[in-house]
């Protein structure tokens, strides 16, 4: 697994709860320590640079793509050279492909065709994967976006991103201004930090 976030861990969690030999890359010293601390003997974790990454891609059956640089498009971890290094029939799901993938052969497939063959290796990169369980997957989002939702009628939007850091955290763009820095970074744009529009240091 590529990326110790929120969709790594909860990807460790089901492969191990089904006797997976899991193994878990990221670049974050905490968050390795963290997920280490929480599987234990259960599964691995490894500093993921080039040398390691090779090495396990080379080693797994399955390869499961969870990285995310927020605002940005993903970065292409394994290569196509890669693949050859993997034993036919192994599969590849990317996670990411919703920003770009972090394949080189990565393209976005849908529930209806979701894999596609490169060099013997099977890819999985379905785009939004939770419509998979579309009626589950909207009462989670509804039930983590309703307090949002009913903050900015009850408040303002201001007054709302005022009162919650995390929600100010999703504004992008205001009044054609980037208000995100990730995203004003990577397409070249000013940044507006949203503190200035809100009135308030957030």
């Amino acid at each position: 697994i590529i990326g110790g976030g929120v969709v790594g861990f909860n990807a460790a969690q089901m492969a191990a709860g089904l006797g997976a030999d899991v193994t878990i890359l990221d670049r974050d010293p905490d968050v390795l320590e963290s997920v280490g601390t929480h599987f234990e003997s259960r599964a691995k974790t490894r500093f993921s640079n080039k040398a390691n990454l090779a090495e396990c891609v080379a080693e797994a059956d399955l390869v499961i793509g969870a990285v995310l640089i927020p605002g940005a498009e993903a970065p292409k971890l394994v290569t196509r050279e890669m693949l050859k290094t993997m034993r036919p029939g192994s599969v590849l799901c990317d996670v990411a492909i919703d920003q770009g993938g972090c394949f080189e052969t990565s393209k976005a497939t849908t529930h209806e065709e979701p894999t596609y063959v490169v060099d013997d290796i099977v890819h999985y990169c379905v785009a939004n994967m939770p419509g998979a369980v579309s009626r589950t997957s909207t009462y989670a989002l509804n039930n983590v976006t309703l307090p949002h939702t009913l903050a900015i009628a009850n408040k303002g939007w201001k007054n709302a991103l005022k009162a919650d850091a995390h929600l100010a955290e999703g504004l992008n763009v205001w009044n054609g201004q980037v208000t995100y820095k990730a995203v004003a970074d990577d397409l070249g744009y000013d940044y507006m930090p949203v503190s200035e529009i809100v009135g308030a240091t957030i």
